[in-house]
């Protein structure tokens, strides 16, 4: 697999029976096909889904039937379409039990900035901001370095803040990060990976804790 891939399949393991959740823009969407046997969640997209299936094979395209970020999608049986007012009111009243996100950077609190790069044109700071504020958990999921080797786990972020609200897991090709008030956990280490290059590839402090059987257990599962 792809490190977008095993980064995907490692968040799904983070989700639970029942569980209502969103997916942004870009890794968060392959998240679709890696929700785990044995369990059943509901997929929202802002864009007015809820009932997101797995992505299509190129014979199932429907151009009418696209995520937030235009890309297609199936929908389950029962899966329900209304408007952009709804989808947020959805997430605005708490609905939502998980957000999953991309970002351009996360710093050593937990804060994410993943709307705005300086210099360059925006639309706007889109549903983000709403879903950090509005979701009961947030799942942060990323590439760990920039294309030019540079750590996207900051100690102060270089981009337009998105929310003060602190995301609750941090999933990379190379480890797990829990956040607590005290800052970044490295809860797991992702297979092929060493805590020293978790260290070497990370700006942000952080502490280790990767004693627990369920870390270990993540980490047998990702590895099939």
């Amino acid at each position: 697999m792809s490190d977008k891939h095993v980064i995907a399949k490692r968040a799904g393991l983070a989700l639970e029976d029942g569980d209502i959740v969103n997916l942004g823009i870009g890794i968060p969407t392959l998240v679709a096909d890696f929700v785990p046997e044995g369990i059943k969640v509901y997929l929202h997209s802002e864009n007015g889904i809820l009932g997101v299936g797995p992505t299509p094979q190129p014979v199932e395209i429907d151009k009418n039937l696209v995520n937030a970020g235009k890309l297609p999608v199936t929908v389950e049986d029962g899966a329900s379409f209304f408007d952009s007012a709804s989808s947020f009111a959805i997430i605005r009243g708490g609905h939502v039990d998980v957000s999953i996100l991309g970002v351009l950077q996360v710093d050593e609190k937990g804060r994410v900035a993943n709307w705005a790069v300086p210099g360059k044109s925006v639309l706007g700071v889109g549903g983000a901001m709403d879903l950090l504020e509005g979701s009961r958990k947030v799942i942060v999921t990323t590439l760990h370095t920039t294309k030019e080797g540079e750590s996207k786990i900051v100690k102060e972020l270089q981009y337009p803040i998105t929310s003060l609200r602190k995301v609750d897991l941090i999933i990379t090709e190379l480890a797990v990060f829990e956040v607590d008030e005290e800052g970044l956990v490295l809860i797991e280490v992702l297979p092929g990976q060493t805590i020293e290059s978790v260290k070497a590839n990370t700006d942000a402090r952080f502490r280790i804790a990767l004693s627990s059987k369920e870390s270990l257990e993540n980490e047998r599962r990702v590895k099939q």
